[in-house]
């Protein structure tokens, strides 16, 4: 059998780059396999102090001085470029701004202005007397006065500019941007003479050099795995490092300007809650949302982000799905997935759905509540399911709305300072809001219950209200006492799920799962709630056959 060896070697190369490079014996030569840095103008400093980096294909990368600046050393680029004004006498009245188009440096920003005009952004940088440049965003009023030009980059497709300060007496010459190509010729270099000369060695003396060999490649293997990690992360995280970017392509920060755009001046309101009022919008990449305008709180920007951060990470087919954000001044906004059929509440009362749909509402609810108990990394508490907060998509799955900014809480933490104050809708609360006892998953638990018991009869959670003829209520029954008593009070009939079940389904439904669906729904609204399952539970009971 024939062994075929490999020979590689990694290096970290004149560039500042790592290559891995193999030998072909064919051609008994070492190619490049892999390289850590695709774009070679992204290696920092690569150019120099003062420099534009610009790869051109098949030439490779080049380096050039902007306007105002020459080349430090003729020969060697990595001194970069250096004025050829006097920074220390240049006059705040007597400078100009040169548009360098689709020019980026990245880093070293001396001040970051937000909803800033062009005319302040370039006065703010003339106040600072280290401010050499500024990178200004027409779209989003975005300012970064830059002090040292490093890390400088052209591409025709960065959609960024770059104004360079300069005194008034360049302002005739800007359009002279000299170039220069990268020279990493070998000339001028010094070939380093080197002799080996082959001892006898002994035993211990070969063992020692193996073993340090060994010692060396693993540790190179290492460095070489912890780089490739480093390398995907700083890909995924490039935006916010440099501070540019958005958080990522399925989840984003979004301007206030764009939302209102999207909204159309905020007009069209599909929704109103506890936090706020939700309009229907339309996004830049035509994708219709659901954008809810929360109510200006006390919350501060960096809790609301942190809250935030996790709620973008909670993904399950049965919780609405999270598009973005805004926090920009005292403006919190929410951008969701939108719901073509609207909530359960409106299908209850439209008479839209089956026996089937109402079962799977129930199941797909119960799952998207287990996940938010037991399954994330986080322990969210949603505080207030009801039917206006389960929502429907086009194909009547259920999406359970509204957890957003709900509560988020270190799992086994009881009595949590954050819940000093009652939350959810009456009707829907649990008893241990009414007497203050420890507030866990067990509240969203009996809410889910009276959910299930509204969609099974079609009645509402007060239930039963008669007044007399001058005005006084005289019955104020209960939803789940009235289901309750048909079941095993004194009237109970053996066809109590049919005295119960929604007249809208005229009788046609399966009788069997109906029954299972209700007394788990009995279960979830025991008063002691060490007596109700969990929402886990509760998806095994309805799931099994």
């Amino acid at each position: 059998m024939r062994v075929t060896v490999l020979h590689r070697r990694l290096t970290l190369d004149y560039d500042g780059n790592i290559r891995l490079y193999s030998w072909e014996k064919e051609r008994q030569t070492w190619v490049v396999s892999w390289q850590a840095n695709q774009k070679p103008c992204r290696i920092n400093g690569v150019c120099g102090a003062n420099s534009l980096c610009k790869y051109v294909v098949g030439s490779g990368r080049k380096c050039s001085c902007p306007p105002g600046y020459k080349m430090k050393d003729s020969v060697d680029w990595s001194y970069g470029c250096e004025p050829k004004f006097d920074l220390s006498h240049r006059n705040k009245n007597e400078s100009v701004f040169l548009l360098l188009s689709n020019v980026e440096f990245y880093g070293y920003d001396v001040g970051y202005y937000s909803n800033y005009s062009f005319d302040d952004c370039t006065n703010s940088c003339l106040q600072l007397h280290n401010c050499n440049a500024v990178q200004y965003a027409f779209e989003t009023g975005d300012c970064f006065c830059k002090s040292l030009l490093l890390n400088g980059y052209h591409s025709p497709d960065s959609g960024k500019n770059t104004y360079l300060r300069l005194p008034k007496s360049f302002e005739s010459n800007k359009n002279l941007v000299k170039e220069f190509s990268l020279d990493c010729s070998r000339e001028g270099t010094i070939q380093l003479d080197r002799t080996y000369v082959k001892n006898r060695e002994k035993g211990i003396v070969k063992f020692l050099l193996w073993f340090a060999c060994g010692v060396g490649g693993l540790e190179l293997t290492c460095i070489f795995v912890v780089w490739c990690l480093l390398i995907k992360t700083r890909k995924s995280s490039d935006a916010d490092n440099q501070g540019y970017g958005l958080a990522a392509t399925r989840f984003r920060k979004f301007t206030y300007a764009e939302l209102k755009k999207a909204t159309n001046g905020f007009t069209e309101e599909i929704g109103i809650g506890a936090w706020g009022v939700v309009y229907k919008g339309v996004l830049s990449d035509s994708r219709v949302a659901a954008i809810k305008r929360l109510n200006e709180a006390n919350q501060g920007e960096d809790e609301f982000l942190a809250e935030v951060s996790i709620i973008g990470r909670l993904n399950h087919m049965n919780l609405i799905d999270m598009w973005g954000y805004c926090a920009e001044g005292k403006h919190r906004l929410l951008v969701y997935e939108y719901m073509m059929h609207g909530s359960l509440a409106e299908n209850l009362s439209s008479n839209a759905l089956d026996w089937k749909q109402r079962f799977e509402i129930a199941l797909g609810t119960a799952k998207g509540l287990a996940y938010l108990h037991e399954e994330c990394l986080e322990w969210v508490l949603h505080c207030d399911i009801k039917p206006q907060n389960i929502l429907l998509d086009s194909n009547y799955e259920p999406k359970v709305a509204d957890f957003g900014l709900s509560k988020l809480q270190n799992r086994g933490v009881l009595n949590n300072p954050s819940f000093s104050r009652m939350r959810g809708t009456r009707g829907y609360m649990a008893p241990e809001w009414v007497f203050n006892l420890p507030i866990t998953s067990k509240v969203d638990v009996y809410s889910y219950g009276i959910v299930v018991l509204e969609m099974v009869t079609g009645k509402n959670t007060i239930m039963g209200v008669h007044t007399t003829n001058v005005g006084v209520e005289t019955k104020n029954k209960r939803l789940a006492t009235w289901v309750k008593g048909k079941k095993n009070g004194e009237v109970a009939t053996t066809s109590w799920i049919d005295d119960i079940m929604d007249p809208k389904m005229e009788g046609i439904y399966d009788k069997g799962r109906m029954e299972i669906l209700v007394e788990m729904a009995l279960q979830c609204l025991e008063e002691d709630k060490d007596e109700r399952p969990t929402m886990k539970q509760v998806v095994e009971k309805l799931s099994s056959p």
